[in-house]
């Protein structure tokens, strides 16, 4: 595919910057002021990607961009949104209508063309280049240029940069096999280009070879103390760096390098969350001098509407705003299986120990009172993401590890298994056993404490508590909230446990009525609440009823409660329907639904899509349910739309299951 590249923006201004950083970085664009043009341009040959402004003489933007959607090659272009910062709903409407990415102005032209560079490569194959890539880091452009071309006479692919910010920039982005680096540089230092590299996990293993201009005979140790491999002075013959390179190259032949980690200096996305807009604006400029993509939010609200739409590495919020204030969009954020491992960064004008403590139980990473010094911010911003690189590459290897276990553990049971099959299914049973008593031992000899710790903080209050403060009070009652809560979690642990421990007693089963009595208990619950119910006639299958019940239970229970907020018209229906020789059993509601990018957490213990403020619970219903099915030998799932409800459909087999049947 074509890389060509489209820009259309009226300002004169940035049209001719944009082309400029594009073609500097080696990335053909052409540019137009109007939608017309545009559409032209379009129309004329193959476009790659689009950085298409909003507000455009002729027209809205985004009226182009869902033409584009629309077309036959629509899924094929990029299109980035380029535009003044304005409200949070303007940039939300952008990426709901199909924008791949919505840049504010004023923007970071090195963040826009790395940027640009992602979203071009992002479907191509990660195919191994033919010739291994050699980076060159050096702000003369005669030594530059020199080594490029005996560089690549020797048959190396070379990049260049001027200076340490474009080569670690380029380093981020096309991971090159090993990186040449001028101890004296613009900026940053090249002792100091090393020492990022060596920092940044997507990188460490990037083999380096540091070029000096000292006699200072302490320059190599220094050199070698900052992380580099090899040491070359600068007038020594230039084949001598050849040499050395090709020496390095070979001691780091053995070195795997990592697969799939992001770099710390790839593009950076940071929201910021603040209320007063003087302190905003600052903050943003001290962000972007950095080279992050800033986006502005005036208000928690704001903050968690952006946020179901576009992902951001890091989140800088204010503790206290009028509305959803710090802390409740710290613990929203946090809530969220796709968003709580994103660094949040609590920002308060309040020097206050309670504050501090509050906002870390919230969920945050990190907490600093607000100044005009904007350098220790960008220091903690930095620490932060750099943590969750550090995270998400041990991540990564447990995951490999665990791929490999997994695959030995394979390999031994198919061994195992040719070799006694019958002997193979007997261990697992008891072993089942063991580990489902287990839990439940454990599930069962936690609540003696618990109802100690319940109780005697009960006497406490009714006993004592007029001899405590305000402070002291609300502290126990947190206990005795926190001791129900874990309650709540081994009540529903021992009910997972039985029904990996309950004796299958097959028999056939009224389900429309088991719905009914279910669906009237729930009534009873919630008398002041109407909900449109449908139950089909004559639904039955063969299973276990304690089992079935405690499906329906859970299932309906869940549709009831997910149709309780926002939800006008409120309904549920169970039904079945048959496909492909199988009946289909299905329990729907209109309620709030869950993003689908996220069902195959659904059926995990404690896995909530949820916040508990909203809809408490504690994450075990689904995986009760999934284990009910699975004992009968069928299967389940889920679709959903957010905003549109959900349904859980399962199958049950229609012969004796075998499995566990005593």
């Amino acid at each position: 595919m074509s890389e060509a590249i489209l820009i259309v923006d009226d300002s004169l201004t940035v049209r001719m910057d944009l082309l400029g950083a594009l073609t500097a970085a080696g990335l053909p664009a052409s540019a137009c002021a109007t939608l017309a043009e545009a559409r032209e341009a379009l129309a004329s040959g193959p476009v790659s990607l689009v950085i298409l402004d909003v507000l455009l003489p002729d027209g809205d933007g985004i009226e182009l961009l869902r033409e584009i959607r629309a077309s036959p090659r629509g899924s094929d272009i990029a299109v980035m949104l380029l535009t003044t910062e304005t409200e949070v709903r303007d940039r939300v409407r952008g990426l709901q209508t199909g924008a791949d990415d919505y840049i504010g102005k004023p923007y970071d032209p090195g963040y826009l063309v790395a940027r640009t560079r992602e979203l071009l490569h992002r479907d191509r194959d990660a195919a191994i280049p033919d010739r291994e890539t050699i980076l060159v880091i050096d702000d003369s452009p005669t030594f530059r240029n020199a080594l490029k071309e005996m560089l690549e006479a020797a048959s190396y692919r070379v990049l260049t940069a001027g200076s340490g910010e474009e080569g670690l920039r380029l380093a981020a982005e096309q991971r090159p096999q090993a990186a040449i680096v001028d101890g004296q540089l613009p900026g940053i230092d090249g002792a100091s280009v090393i020492r990022r590299i060596r920092l940044d996990a997507a990188l460490r293993h990037l083999p380096c070879l540091l070029l000096t201009g000292s006699e200072d005979r302490g320059a190599e140790i220094r050199a070698l103390d900052s992380g580099a491999d090899a040491f070359v002075r600068k007038e020594d013959d230039i084949e001598i760096v050849l040499a050395r390179l090709t020496a390095m190259r070979r001691s780091a032949g053995a070195t795997p390098q990592p697969q799939g980690a992001a770099s710390l200096h790839a593009p950076k996305k940071i929201l910021t969350v603040d209320d007063s807009e003087t302190y905003l604006q600052e903050l943003a400029q001290a962000l972007r001098s950095s080279g992050y993509e800033v986006v502005l939010a005036r208000s928690g609200e704001e903050a968690l509407e952006l946020l179901a739409v576009q992902p951001v590495d890091c989140i800088l919020l204010d503790l206290l705003m009028p509305g959803i204030g710090g802390q409740e969009a710290c613990r929203r954020v946090k809530a969220v299986p796709a968003m709580r491992d994103t660094p949040v960064i609590m920002l308060t004008a309040m020097e206050d120990r309670d504050a501090m403590i509050q906002g870390l139980g919230a969920g945050a990473d990190d907490y600093i009172a607000k100044s005009s010094d904007f350098e220790v911010l960008r220091a903690r911003v930095l620490a932060q993401m750099r943590r969750k690189q550090f995270e998400d590459e041990n991540r990564l290897i447990r995951e490999q590890l665990l791929h490999k276990e997994l695959e030995a553990a394979e390999a031994r049971a198919d061994r195992e298994l040719a070799e006694a099959q019958a002997v193979l299914v007997d261990e697992l049973e008891r072993k089942n056993k063991e580990l489902e008593a287990f839990s439940y031992s454990v599930s069962h000899d936690l609540r003696a404490p618990l109802r100690s710790i319940d109780g005697f903080s009960q006497a406490l209050i009714e006993d004592h508590g007029a001899a405590l403060n305000a402070q002291a009070q609300d502290y126990l009652r947190r206990v005795r909230a926190a001791a129900q809560r874990m309650g709540e979690l081994i009540d529903d642990l021992l009910q997972l446990s039985q029904v990996g421990r309950a004796t299958l007693r097959v028999e056939r089963v009224d389900l429309s009525e088991m719905a009914r009595n279910i669906v009237r208990a729930l009534q009873r619950s919630t008398p002041n609440r109407q909900v449109r119910v449908h139950i089909a006639e004559r639904l039955t299958a063969a299973g276990d009823a304690g089992l079935l019940r405690a499906l329906l239970e859970n299932l309906l229970g869940n549709a009831w409660k997910f149709t309780a907020a926002n939800t006008a018209d409120p309904a549920v229906e169970f039904v079945a329907t048959e496909r492909d020789g199988r009946i289909v059993y299905a329990v729907r509601d209109n309620g709030v639904g869950f993003d689908m990018q996220f069902a195959g957490k659904l059926f995990a213990p404690f896995q909530r899509l949820h916040s508990e403020a909203e809809f408490p619970g504690t994450g075990i219903g689904l995986a009760t349910v999934h284990r009910i099915v699975d004992r009968h030998g069928g299967r389940v799932w889920a679709e959903s739309e957010v905003g549109s409800g959900a349904a859980f459909f399962w199958t049950l087999p229609t012969r004796r299951p075998s499995a566990r049947q005593e």
